[in-house]
């Protein structure tokens, strides 16, 4: 009889060795496997903006690919927006976002709230506050193709401005979202071709708003970390995050430089040690076309209708899942923000603790108004 063999479905919190990733990360990356770069630089794969105007689109997004897939995770691309005015001006807007809207929020990111300023939702504020500007900074192939190299035509673009200060702390080393927004617990409840899928959904961006010498922080990262599997359950151990520090590599940039990289690159913002310099990036998050429901529903109408049916009810978990907005995300970052973890209750989790702790019909259609709400933009 033919014996199979079958990789495990669910990882644990303690899956992954420290020796798993040092297999992964140390080594070198050849320069011959990316021709149309300008250089390798500590493992990074560097290239110059102008490339992305005079190289065959095809020819870049495939190499990009590879670099993003197989290769160090990691692209940095100088003089991405070279007409520093644009910069400077979307600078302006950003800096007056962050003071009119100081104190109203409160949440961050793998970071200490308040540590440093953020701008949520920046694409859609810059777009409505300075629409020509907006069309100048992303008129570029310098953010598209590494985009559409990874997540295809019909990405999603989101962005976060993010102002580390002066004596700003460095980030815990990450991955990042999706199942970088989760504890590992929660990780673990998910099968294994997830873990190996969530890369896939997004790329993460950088568009460096000022110089970035190394003593303001610019994001440290660890090149090949993607390619472990089971690097979401893994890399909260102190043992990987003492590893990181020890081996992580970091790039100086310039104003209009910009990075991309695959979600699953273990990394964070490092520490700005400067006593006067305010180091901006605008995050950009973009996401694949494909992560939708083929349907459009009114979820909030099935919870209400289903809400006294379940009242009662010893466990009603498969029903709210059949019914209920299950994931925290897509949502207002303003108004339902990130404070006490790194993703807001969902739509189903609400429904499952208003009903255990046997909230009126009214209060629940009350809270519930008020969480859909608190989601829109």
């Amino acid at each position: 009889m033919l014996k199979t063999t079958h990789a495990p479905v669910w990882l644990s919190e303690t899956s992954g060795t420290l020796d798993d990733l040092k297999a992964l990360v140390e080594r070198e990356t050849d320069a011959a496997d990316y021709p149309l770069a300008s250089h390798i630089e500590q493992n990074t794969v560097i290239y110059q903006g102008t490339t992305f105007h005079a190289a065959d689109p095809k020819d870049l997004m495939t190499e990009l690919n590879r670099v993003f897939d197989t290769g160090p995770g990691i692209v940095a691309i100088k003089g991405a927006i070279p007409d520093h005015s644009i910069i400077d001006a979307a600078t302006a807007l950003f800096e007056q976002m962050i003071e009119n809207e100081r104190g109203t929020g409160g949440g961050d990111h793998f970071a200490k709230p308040g540590a440093n300023d953020r701008v949520w939702n920046a694409a859609q504020k810059h777009c409505l506050k300075d629409p020509a500007n907006f069309a100048a900074y992303f008129n570029t192939p310098a953010v598209d193709l590494p985009c559409r190299a990874w997540l295809g035509q019909g990405y999603q673009l989101t962005a976060q401005v993010n102002r580390v200060n002066p004596g700003g702390a460095a980030q815990t080393a990450h991955r990042d979202y999706h199942l970088g927004f989760m504890p590992p617990e929660r990780v673990a409840t998910y099968p294994a071709q997830v873990h190996a899928l969530s890369p896939l959904l997004t790329l993460q961006g950088a568009i460096a708003h000022c110089d970035m010498p190394l003593e303001t922080g610019p994001t440290l990262y660890l090149p090949y970390s993607h390619q472990m599997l089971e690097g979401y359950v893994a890399f909260q151990r102190p043992e990987f995050q003492e590893y990181f520090i020890q081996n992580r590599t970091q790039l100086p940039l310039e104003k209009g430089d910009a990075v991309f990289f695959n979600p699953a690159v273990m990394h964070g913002a490092g520490t700005n040690t400067t006593t006067d310099k305010f180091r901006m990036a605008n995050l950009l998050q973009v996401g694949s076309p494909f992560g939708r429901s083929i349907e459009a529903v009114d979820r909030d109408a099935m919870c209400r209708a289903l809400y006294p049916v379940l009242q009662g009810t010893d466990d009603p978990h498969a029903v709210i899942a059949a019914a209920a907005e299950g994931y925290a995300f897509p949502t207002n970052l303003d108004s339902d923000p990130p404070v006490g973890g790194l993703i807001p209750e969902s739509q189903a989790e609400f429904m499952a603790r208003a009903l255990a702790e046997n909230m009126s019909q009214p209060d629940f259609e009350a809270a519930l108004s008020a969480q859909t709400h608190r989601k829109r933009p």
